[in-house]
């Protein structure tokens, strides 16, 4: 695994309003870091963002980015990243993830689209990712993402990823319930795509649940528990890779902070494991 410094370990979850009172007052033990979408607190004022900074003090933080659209037609938003090198570094967050995709044309999609998988596009989306580091003075992490479509097609999947990866020298965010999805609507083998990624370029997964539209279309939400072909999935990577930082990803129909502490439980009794490699925390 990647021994570049994250300052995470362990299990963790997407940190959101609906809850941050709850977390504030009485920090669970059980979540080892959280993760926030830096667009929806980087102007966060008043209470809530006084919490944030209360628990950015505290404890490890991830940032996960919605708006940068790495792939997009349109220049790189330096404005943008220039108020998020200093929001990085006022709360001491030393990992910023991205999609994989746009998002954005003269203005947001309000969606993430694939980019094409053709060599072409390796080469652009690698050269954006370099300049998004030299700004940010970081490295950052791509994520893989789900999609329904694609468009010009010149190479599979987990080639375009790998190649993205080396070319933009950048780390991986492996999402976890995404190949799961993309196996069933794109028809291919999840764990040979597992076990074709470079394990020196991950540094922390994603899990989540989807929608089942039919038995050959899934939706990837993130508004539905994790579904036991996923938990799988995720044993796997650990059985091959060692034990990675793994966060649970809830998105919509948040439930009860319980229940999501009881999801993440299974993450953390899998990372325990007689069978798994000992844990690798980053920091």
């Amino acid at each position: 695994m990647s021994d570049r410094p994250t300052g995470i370990c362990g299990a963790g979850l997407g940190l959101r309003r609906n809850f941050i009172e709850s977390v504030a007052a009485d920090p669970p033990e059980s979540v080892d870091f959280y993760e926030v979408a830096p667009e929806n607190w980087m102007r966060m004022g008043g209470r809530n963002g006084r919490l944030f900074r209360s628990l950015t003090e505290r404890f490890p933080f991830v940032c996960h980015g919605l708006t940068l659209s790495l792939g997009g037609p349109t220049p790189l938003d330096r404005a943008f990243l220039t108020e998020l090198k200093a929001f990085l570094e006022y709360h001491s967050i030393s990992l910023y993830s991205e999609h994989l995709s746009y998002c954005s044309d003269e203005g947001h999609l309000y969606d993430l689209l694939p980019i094409p998988f053709t060599t072409d596009a390796v080469d652009y989306v690698a050269a954006r990712i370099r300049r998004v580091q030299e700004i940010l003075e970081r490295r950052i992490a791509i994520e893989n993402i789900s999609y329904y479509a694609v468009l010009g097609q010149e190479m599979d999947e987990i080639d375009f990823l790998n190649a993205v990866l080396a070319e933009a020298d950048c780390d991986l965010l492996l999402d976890v319930n995404n190949i799961y999805v993309n196996s069933v609507n794109h028809g291919y083998d999840p764990t040979a795509f597992l076990r074709a990624l470079p394990p020196e370029r991950i540094v922390y997964a994603h899990i989540a649940g989807h929608y089942v539209q039919a038995p050959d279309l899934l939706i990837d939400t993130h508004g539905a528990p994790v579904v036991d072909p996923v938990w799988e999935l995720l044993g796997t990577a650990y059985g091959t890779f060692g034990v990675f930082p793994t966060l649970l990803e809830r998105d919509f129909d948040i439930p009860p902070l319980s229940r999501l502490l009881d999801e993440l439980g299974t993450i953390r009794a899998m990372q325990r494991r007689p069978a798994a490699e000992p844990k690798l925390c980053h920091g």
